[in-house]
């Protein structure tokens, strides 16, 4: 193993990065250590030219300035991503190790910028006013332009087999038993009513993301020493808002972060949606009612040739169950700090790309399994009609509606715990003291024909 260079994805010590890394592609530009540095770079010159703009400081950038400090993150590529490492870890062009991931993008900008602005860069800041800006301004499009699309793939098969399938009869069970029928679609269009009114949820929380500048301590106390008449507190709702956030007003020196932990539970309601989903799929693949499709070469068993497995859905149990562990962390902790500030948040948030890696893996693998079934119509309507017990309900309640007391108790007797065929209904119908109409509406009830509005429902996914 030590001949594997680290880049070699085999070397990753995350399957996120290794075995997944196709999965997760999509979120490197969000969710990678290169990234979080590109969004500070882009703070940092969108405060110093806010500075600029104040009446107040003697700080001018022109036209052409401005467009080479916005270049700085705008065109921000791999070699300025090392430079930054370079700076914090070793030193680099003039500079000391910092061993400070912050400064070191201020040195970095310093690299790129005349010695006259060298004073204004982080000038009042805090760390935590730009991590907690850059955080922000990565989580919200990561969740906008990759969760949110990877979801909507998913409620579009869900959708689609709700439409295709919607008056397709299913024995439903309820405690595991055999229950009052349902339609295959109807249940498909359950989920996915569930999965957008989740996604509503996941979408409010990524846009109500808020942003924090107010210096060490919340106070703005380095901003008010050094220009004690600018409003300071103005100045910082207009540059988080230019940002696309919300403002925070009040904070010690972190973000409390309850932002994100809302954003965080509203994943966890999308991925508890998808596990609910994931295991019914794979009952009824257990059960038979749904059929896999066989992929050309592909192995199901390494020791039973003839296995088709369901392990698109086992997969998507196994990664969000996980994605949920480490979103429930997260939100418990992002939202505590001993007193104004400590550190242990900042290592902790840098796993916020592994929980979102884990919910896209999670994502992506529900659509394919959903993708590779194919609901087993005969199956179903044999198994329901091999249980005519669950006509049961329908034949009580037709009774009650003509006044049989005894409804209820009558059914129950022929049919709790017992195995029974529609002749056995035909033989206590034969009994029942009810008109011939009532009797020829019992004689035509049927398992696969109580499903009731099942199939207008299916269309209800909306």
């Amino acid at each position: 193993m030590t001949d594997l260079p680290r880049s070699d994805p085999l070397a990753a010590v995350s399957p996120l990065d290794g075995r997944y890394a196709r999965y997760t592609e999509p979120l490197v530009p969000y969710a990678s250590e290169s990234a979080l540095m590109r969004a500070r770079v882009r703070v940092e010159v969108e405060y110093l030219l806010a500075l600029a703009d104040l009446e107040a400081t003697p700080l001018t950038v022109d036209a052409d300035g401005r467009a080479a400090l916005r270049d700085c993150y705008e065109s921000f590529g791999a070699d300025d991503a090392r430079l930054i490492k370079r700076l914090e870890t070793e030193g680099a062009e003039g500079y000391d190790a910092t061993n400070h991931d912050v400064k070191a993008v201020e040195y970095f900008l310093r690299t790129r910028t005349d010695e006259s602005l060298h004073p204004w860069i982080h000038f009042g800041l805090t760390s935590e006013d730009v991590n907690n800006l850059a955080h922000r301004l990565l989580v919200g499009p990561a969740v906008e332009d990759v969760l949110l699309p990877a979801l909507s793939d998913v409620r579009e098969e869900l959708t689609a087999m709700a439409h295709e399938y919607d008056d397709t009869p299913m024995l439903a069970r309820t405690h595991g038993q055999p229950a009052t029928p349902t339609t295959f679609g109807k249940e498909m269009a359950v989920y996915a009513a569930r999965l957008g009114r989740t996604m509503g949820r996941v979408r409010d929380a990524a846009a109500g993301l808020s942003g924090k500048l107010a210096g060490a301590s919340g106070t703005y106390a380095a901003h008010v020493a050094a220009y004690p008449d600018v409003d300071w507190r103005g100045f910082s709702r207009a540059f988080v808002a230019d940002l696309g956030l919300e403002h925070t007003p009040l904070a010690t020196q972190i973000n409390p972060c309850d932002d994100l932990a809302t954003l965080f539970d509203a994943l966890r309601g999308v991925n508890n949606v998808l596990l609910d989903l994931d295991r019914d799929a794979w009952r009824y693949v257990s059960d038979r009612y749904l059929g896999q499709r066989a992929v050309e070469g592909e192995t199901g068993s390494s020791t039973m040739p003839h296995k088709v497995n369901p392990i698109d859905f086992e997969n998507s149990e196994g990664n969000l169950s996980k994605a949920n562990a480490d979103l429930t962390f997260l939100a418990d902790y992002v939202t505590t700090s001993r007193l104004q500030r400590d550190l242990s948040d900042s290592t902790v948030k840098r796993n916020v790309g592994a929980a979102l890696g884990h919910c896209l893996i999670g994502y992506r693998k529900a659509e394919t399994g959903l993708g590779t079934v194919v609901p087993n119509e005969t199956v179903m309507r044999e198994d329901l009609e091999a249980t005519p017990e669950v006509i049961g309900e329908a034949v009580q309640t037709i009774l009650r509606r003509e006044g049989d007391t005894e409804a209820y108790e009558r059914v129950k007797e022929l049919t709790r715990g017992e195995r029974v065929s529609l002749e056995d209904f035909r033989s206590l119908f034969d009994d029942l003291d009810v008109d011939e109409s009532v009797r020829e509406e019992l004689r035509a009830l049927t398992p696969a024909g109580y499903t009731g509005v099942a199939a207008s429902l299916a269309g209800l996914e909306e």
